[in-house]
């Protein structure tokens, strides 16, 4: 069956709920397992394991009520170990990293930024200032349209602007968030946004970053701005060395990843995944 581990902690987090529930159906009762310094928060693992979005908000949902209590270090999803006793081998084999990576995080919250462009308003922008391309669509609107050949050339023209823009405007965001923050992570290539960037954030800055976010929104309002968070940091989790990653191990479900295979940007945060059913 396996354990099933969602994050690490100090031995001393606070309690969770005692009805905290994770993955499977039915959902597996989590547990605390403690060893030295360090706990793991755990399930049983269920035979199968697929991301389906029952599961995926249910491992979220365990991680955000640890990260309310303390300072979590976030698994991928996915990340099974073989029994209990491996679990707290990993423990205190890889304690001096998992503290290190814990105090380095303490008092921290990710956020994460999508950003995407108005259409209209951009084109609006694009075409107030390039006269190459304002000049070209008076010419053929004159023109009853222009023959296909203009046509083409106008589009052409029109999207190489916004790709231009796009690049723009993500720099933009990022140098202007990223001097509120203690460290960016720019996240994969996620459809439909020109940029998808974690911030880690110090808590008591928190308010500050956000007051950020609203003024760059306000100079910015081609922008469409999705903002998420307080978030556990995902994107900042250090995966431990190679020399101690197990191989990956296959279930009848899927994928399951060794639990000491520490988040990565975009795996298991909300909107990250496209879960099956």
């Amino acid at each position: 069956m396996g354990t099933y581990v969602y994050g690490i902690v100090r031995a001393s987090h606070s309690p969770l709920p005692q009805d905290l529930e994770g993955i499977g159906e039915p959902p597996r009762p989590v547990r605390v397992m403690r060893q030295g310094e360090l706990a793991a928060i755990v399930s049983d693992a269920p035979e199968e394991l697929r991301p389906k979005r029952r599961d995926l908000l249910a491992h979220l949902r365990v991680l955000d009520e640890a990260a309310a209590e303390g300072t979590v270090l976030p698994m991928r999803f996915g990340s099974v170990s073989v029994d209990d006793d491996t679990v707290s081998a990993v423990l205190a084999e890889r304690s001096e990293h998992f503290l290190e990576r814990l105090q380095a995080l303490d008092g921290t919250a990710e956020y994460n930024v999508k950003a995407n462009h108005d259409e209209e308003a951009v084109l609006r922008e694009i075409m107030a200032h390039q006269e190459v391309i304002r000049s070209l669509a008076d010419a053929n609107r004159k023109a009853g349209g222009g023959t296909q050949e203009q046509k083409m050339r106008l589009g052409e023209m029109i999207a190489a602007a916004v790709q231009e823009r796009e690049v723009t405007d993500a720099e933009l965001l990022h140098q202007a968030l990223a001097r509120l923050a203690a460290h960016v992570s720019a996240g994969a290539q996620s459809t439909g946004w020109l940029a998808n960037i974690s911030f880690l954030v110090d808590r008591r800055s928190a308010e500050r970053f956000l007051a950020g976010i609203e003024d760059f929104r306000r100079q910015h309002p081609h922008l469409d701005l999705r903002v998420n968070g307080p978030l556990p940091p995902y994107s900042f989790v250090d995966s431990p060395s190679s020399e101690h990653t197990e191989q990956t191990e296959q279930t009848d479900g899927g994928t399951a990843q060794t639990f000491w295979t520490t988040a990565q940007p975009s795996a298991a945060r909300p909107n990250a995944a496209q879960p099956n059913g």
